[in-house]
């Protein structure tokens, strides 16, 4: 173990999954970890065909070609990167390419803002790529590893992308455990493709498919989705075998198991939120929480079992789907209609790296717990600490 910056020890995992090809373009603010790559390329420390490209899309373009070769890939980016990555991301996904991303997350312009929020990847939801959000550099670190194994899967075969909160995640300097390179080989065999472009089998991939089989291609990839909240499962507990850390499935639980009121979020609130319920509790206040560790495949039902005992959810979301609500809020809804589960309230908070502190948190569960009282709440979604002078 030794103290590392996020961006470093997520590029020290990259290397001890010894991928065949990296594809890496500089944005603010993943650039530190395409940086450090670049270090270990230069300096032998990594075998692998490291291509520096003129934009995100190119990067994204190189890792389905190399992919599609049978290689093992990865890139990172963030905001704009992302939103320029779009359409191939939809190909990634729909010719089933094991890609492996870390996605820092920012939010999007205009006006131009380069700090944190989760609007990047939620606008990317529906592109068929199962999505982590990680917690601190740790998970963030370890979650390639496990992300390679359940892409990989031959009943899967989806690429990745893992969330890791810009600046908060990617630039802060943190104790970090990193994974020997002996263990992760065990943990991770080469990747074995079904089928792959080669000259000796000539195959085509992506090819323009009918209206008469186009929905059933679809279905396939929605198929392999929903087998994927297994596999996300069991890689969780055999890293926890092999490593010994553990961070949930699907989700995760803090001081849940009594709470009368739980906050769900996902990312590095957390930390803040873990803080922040420590002290209520201390106050006598019965809050718990529940972590969203993978928001694609969405876990519905993990999140019914966790929250049928309280009496409401706070759902905090560091995104807004513009003319509704936040995407986590909108979802878990839907996941509760019918179950006679907790009442759920929704906030948008953190736009823009906007500062969410242990105050924040205390004056959103003052506002549930007001409502658990009454029945009812102001608002069905709140937009948290607006600054009203500014409007």
């Amino acid at each position: 173990m030794e103290i590392m910056e996020g961006s470093r020890a997520v590029a020290e995992a990259v290397k001890a999954c010894r991928p065949n090809v990296i594809a890496a373009y500089p944005i603010t603010p993943q650039t530190h970890i395409v940086e450090e790559i670049s270090r270990m390329v230069a300096d032998g420390e990594l075998v692998s065909e490291y291509v520096r490209v003129e934009s995100e899309h190119s990067a994204m373009s190189v890792c389905v070609g190399a992919s599609a070769t049978g290689a093992r890939t990865y890139t990172a980016t963030t905001s704009q990167g992302m939103a320029l990555m779009h359409e191939v991301l939809f190909n990634a996904a729909g010719l089933r390419l094991p890609i492996v991303m870390t996605a820092a997350n920012r939010s999007l312009s205009a006006p131009i803002n380069i700090w944190n929020d989760h609007q990047d990847m939620i606008s990317e939801r529906d592109s068929g790529w199962i999505q982590l959000y990680s917690e601190d550099a740790q998970e963030a670190s370890d979650m390639i590893i496990q992300a390679y194994k359940i892409a990989e899967d031959h009943d899967i075969l989806l690429p990745v992308m893992i969330g890791m909160d810009g600046f908060i995640l990617t630039h802060v300097h943190e104790p970090v455990e990193l994974c020997s390179q002996e263990k992760v080989d065990d943990f991770l065999p080469l990747y074995d493709p079904i089928q792959y472009l080669t000259t000796e089998n000539p195959l085509s991939f992506g090819t323009i498919v009918y209206p008469n089989t186009y929905t059933e291609f679809r279905y396939m990839i929605h198929e392999a989705m929903k087998k994927a909240e297994r596999k996300i499962v069991d890689v969780a507990s055999e890293f926890q075998d092999k490593f010994g850390r553990y961070y949930g499935g699907l989700i995760d639980t803090y001081e849940a198991d009594d709470a009368d009121l739980l906050i769900l979020a996902m990312g590095s609130v957390i930390g803040t939120a873990k803080d922040a319920v420590d002290e209520l509790r201390s106050e006598g206040k019965k809050v718990g929480i529940v972590k969203v560790r993978c928001y694609r495949p969405f876990p519905a039902e993990a999140i019914v079992e966790s929250t049928k005992d309280a009496k409401a959810i706070a759902v905090l979301d560091k995104n807004i789907s513009l003319g509704y609500e936040g995407a986590l809020y909108t979802d878990v809804k839907s996941a509760l209609y019918g179950k006679n589960g907790p009442l759920a309230m929704g906030f948008v908070l953190g736009l823009g790296g906007r500062d969410i502190n242990k105050k924040t948190i205390k004056n959103i569960v003052a506002k549930a717990d007001k409502a658990i009282k009454s029945g009812i709440f102001e608002a069905e979604t709140e937009f948290v600490d607006l600054d009203l002078e500014v409007l």
